[in-house]
């Protein structure tokens, strides 16, 4: 047998994956990974397929189609006051989660340090590690998973080279305030950390409140790659289509790095979402859609023994059982699945060190009779 040697020792197949899988395998109702079961708007698929029609099939320019790029600084500037120049700091990306590898990977090198926050995404820590990076996890607990800045500044040592933040979060729905980003400006000043922004759930905001974009904040945005993803805003995470934003110098890097592990991304989809959004409420209108949806899951939700937690943003809600049993969450929703037919997930898989605050979190981005089954069933537990 030949002899190999893995980057990734530790890592195996992602929870998303294996629940997901799991539910398939007993019929469950999947409130797991975070993709929605309705169809998406018919007008964005006609576009999509007129551009297809169209001749749009070959590869599209490696930054993105320059009438996507425009219309994604426009937007930004729209909402956020920030000026960004669509043709050399707009890259369009296959979906966030290779925006978030492309821009570790133009960076990042043995040694240096990038801080997360847990529960975290599952892709930022195994995609530093592979580059040579060191993790220095900041552990967020339940219920509102407030950041302690003073804690946060433990963390800083001279190999400090980056930092991921995520708002809305996931999987916890919190969501940067006004006293997050002071710190943070405070924290970063007069040094050269970078920041990497996942905003994929940007227009997921309730409750009145504005998303913190990072773009907001001259002092942070000179140093930040902004993360999000077009699969979240259409309903449409199977297209793995999204952007980053970035000064000119810090993209400059990112798409050497993005020309050779992707190149260019689908055009027809590209053509397609250039124009549909050229209505301004299709992301305008967003919160209220799902805030309907949080609402509603959460009125039914509270009629079942889990306790939930604050949801701010996302399309996830998080739940604690502590109240009622000491499983281990990975025992708890796993049985869920095969003894009551519902997926979620145990949110230790969100934390290095599978930190257990015995949390599950469910996705409500569902049609109202799949959340009203799931938690008929739930009710049974």
């Amino acid at each position: 047998m030949i002899s190999t040697y893995s980057k990734l020792p530790g890592t195996s197949t992602t929870i998303f994956t294996v629940m997901s899988q799991l539910a398939a395998e007993h019929k469950a109702i999947n409130l797991s990974q975070g993709f929605p079961d309705y169809d998406i708007d018919p007008k964005l698929v006609n576009l999509v397929a007129d551009a297809m029609k169209d001749g749009h099939n070959q590869y599209a320019p490696m930054t993105g189609i320059p009438a996507l790029r425009e219309l994604i600084a426009d937007k930004v500037n729209h909402l956020y006051g920030a000026d960004y120049n669509p043709d050399t700091e707009v890259t369009v990306t296959a979906g966030g989660t290779q925006a978030i590898f492309t821009a570790l990977s133009a960076y990042i090198t043995a040694g240096d340090e990038v801080i997360i926050f847990e529960p975290a995404y599952d892709s930022y820590a195994p995609t530093i590690k592979m580059l040579g990076g060191l993790v220095k996890p900041y552990e967020l607990a339940p219920p509102d998973y407030d950041i302690d800045w003073e804690m946060v500044k433990k963390l800083f040592t001279a190999n400090t080279k980056m930092i991921i933040l995520n708002s809305p979060h996931n999987p916890t729905g919190a969501v940067l305030r006004d006293k997050d980003i002071e710190a943070l400006i405070k924290l970063t000043k007069d040094t050269d950390i970078l920041i990497l922004s996942d905003e994929v759930y940007e227009h997921l905001i309730y409750d009145g409140q504005q998303h913190k974009s990072i773009a907001m904040y001259p002092e942070l945005r000179e140093r930040a790659f902004i993360v999000a993803s077009f699969g979240k805003l259409l309903h449409a995470t199977g297209w793995k289509t999204g952007y980053c934003l970035a000064p000119e110098n810090l993209m400059k890097e990112f798409r050497k790095v993005h020309q050779f592990n992707v190149f260019s991304v689908n055009t027809p989809m590209q053509v397609g979402i250039a124009h549909y959004l050229k209505d301004p409420a299709v992301y305008m209108d967003l919160a209220g859609f799902f805030q309907e949806k949080r609402d509603l899951f959460r009125s039914l939700i509270g009629q079942t023994k889990f306790k939930l937690l604050p949801c701010n943003g996302s399309y996830f809600q998080c739940v604690t059982y502590s109240h009622f049993s000491d499983e281990a969450d990975t025992v708890i929703a796993k049985r869920l699945i095969t003894d009551y037919g519902v997926a979620s997930i145990p949110v230790s898989a969100f934390y290095i060190r599978n930190t257990d605050h015995q949390v599950l979190r469910f996705c409500f981005a569902k049609k109202q009779d799949t959340l009203e089954k799931a938690v008929e069933r739930l009710m049974k537990l």
